[in-house]
């Protein structure tokens, strides 16, 4: 073909293309890259021309023929006609759509209005004020595709989280499943107001996800998460120690064994049910057992910490019935 212009005002190559345009709507296509060889037709597949093409750096291509050997990740474009976008939105115009998109990608919101050619994406413009729902939604897709991490896990956080789970795992219904799988399925519920009020990915930063996660308990067992399970416990030195819940099966309480005189046994949290199981420290903060049958450490395991430990540390009382023993979370002083 040449480039002459016809008594409509096309060239010949333009009406050439428009013809098969109008033939194949599904078959125009554009150059992924300027100047390559590579295409997307407007019905979604790829296709390519071969090396040394004449038509190789046209921006846009009217396929007449193409094939696809099995197997292979795009078609072979045989024979095309080069039009131009003005031809081709002309051959295809039922393909052309202009639509509001919001989603998540690249790690954060986008929100824009696309023109489309079928799968070719003509012209976009940024969307200044999304709709809320979708910006939601958007954001609920981030975090199932990019994980809780979006949200600030404090330590207060993850503690309330590790209580659930610890409270889950003993007494079942109806205390919450908190895995990732369980908290993404129902985080419309329990991050509804704050994905509602966000507008991208550093709001989620902001989430005070401690209060959230406090709505997926009904009002009954709200109302005993701290008696069922304590965020602290008083020992008999009157210290008051944090419980650690990262093993949901078994509750810790590291504590210096010199605070616990006078406890005839273990704690138990859970309507009684879970016992704590105790790391006993030395006065220098390192373990020296671990039991969750106080009772029987006090009778078997004690004797031989004692005679190991006494002569370290003269200065921390080792009684020999530590069970009646006072309790005490201070040394000795130096005699001067």
């Amino acid at each position: 073909a040449t480039g002459r212009v016809g008594s409509g005002g096309l060239s010949d190559d333009l009406a050439a293309g428009l013809l098969v345009g109008l033939a194949y709507p599904e078959r125009l296509a554009r150059v992924r890259r300027p100047g390559g060889s590579a295409y997307l037709m407007t019905g979604g597949t790829a296709a390519e021309l071969a090396a040394g093409s004449g038509l190789v750096g046209s921006d846009w291509l009217a396929v007449a023929v193409a094939d696809r050997t099995p197997g292979a990740p795009s078609a072979r474009i045989r024979r095309a006609s080069p039009v131009d976008e003005a031809t081709a939105r002309e051959a295809a115009g039922p393909l052309l759509r202009t639509g509001r998109e919001v989603g998540w990608s690249d790690g954060d919101v986008v929100a824009r209005e696309v023109t489309r050619l079928g799968a070719i994406e003509l012209v976009q413009r940024r969307l200044d004020r999304p709709d809320r729902a979708e910006v939601a939604a958007a954001l609920l897709t981030g975090l199932r595709q990019d994980g809780l991490g979006l949200l600030p896990w404090t330590p207060a956080a993850r503690a309330l989280r590790e209580r659930l789970a610890f409270l889950r795992h003993h007494l079942g219904d109806p205390w919450p499943q908190v895995g990732d799988d369980s908290l993404l399925d129902a985080a419309p519920s329990w991050l509804g107001p704050e994905l509602a009020a966000a507008r991208r990915r550093a709001d989620l930063a902001r989430v005070d996800v401690s209060s959230a996660l406090r709505r997926l308990l009904p009002w009954a067992q709200a109302a005993r998460l701290d008696e069922l399970a304590p965020e602290r416990i008083e020992v008999p030195s009157g210290s008051r120690i944090r419980l650690d819940y990262s093993d949901p099966a078994a509750p810790v309480l590291a504590v210096k064994l010199q605070e616990t005189f006078g406890w005839p046994a273990a704690p138990r949290i859970a309507d009684g049910r879970v016992p704590v199981l105790l790391h006993l420290l030395s006065p220098a903060g390192r373990p020296v057992a671990v039991t969750a049958d106080l009772a029987s450490f006090w009778r078997t395991g004690y004797p031989q910490v004692r005679s190991e430990l006494r002569g370290r540390y003269p200065r921390h009382p080792w009684p020999e019935d530590p069970g009646t023993a006072t309790p005490t979370r201070h040394a000795t002083p130096r005699r001067r």
